[in-house]
């Protein structure tokens, strides 16, 4: 089976932007512009069965606040689960006593190869928050119902988020 070929045409820590040539399961030979990702994890941090901490945090690309679960970029050579404590810390103020993976998503398939692995994080403890000096994060302590409510009324948006609420039951 021949390789595919892969030509870079923007390379950063975070991201890559190539071209792969490749040849698909029809036989069609196709050039497909890719991103090229890490990987993420994301981290639904659970203070009890009724509470959890969500994030009110600014995007820049978006100009407003959104409300998101922790989450972040893999450094290279982290695994996900270090990665994950290592957000929840950073973001939310935590560390978490028990960290469960519950799922994984392609967030965006059509053009990059993105994995997010999904937590729940329990036992959390109280943390001094280290945080990015770019970034602008206030956590927030909801209850499920006030959950269900911000995303009833649209004000969850996130699509990483929202597959969190869906993986830990939090939608029904």
């Amino acid at each position: 089976m021949k390789k595919d070929i892969i030509r870079y045409k923007f390379k950063k820590k975070s991201v890559s932007l190539v071209t792969r040539f490749m040849t698909i399961p029809n036989g069609m030979k196709i050039e497909k512009d890719i991103i090229l990702h890490p990987g993420a994890a994301l981290i639904v941090p659970f203070l009890s069965a009724d509470k959890v901490v969500i994030l009110r945090q600014y995007r820049s690309v978006f100009n407003q606040y959104l409300y998101e679960f922790p989450a972040g970029t893999l450094e290279p050579g982290e695994k996900f689960a270090a990665c994950a404590r290592r957000e929840i810390m950073e973001e939310a103020g935590y560390a978490a006593g028990k960290l469960t993976r519950v799922g994984h998503i392609y967030p965006v398939p059509g053009y990059s190869d993105e994995i997010i692995v999904i937590y729940k994080a329990e036992k959390l403890i109280a943390r001094k928050e280290v945080g990015d000096a770019d970034e602008v994060i206030e956590p927030v302590i909801v209850s499920r119902a006030q959950l269900k409510k911000l995303f009833k009324d649209g004000k969850i948006i996130d699509g990483k988020t929202i597959a969190g609420l869906a993986f830990c039951g939090l939608l029904s």
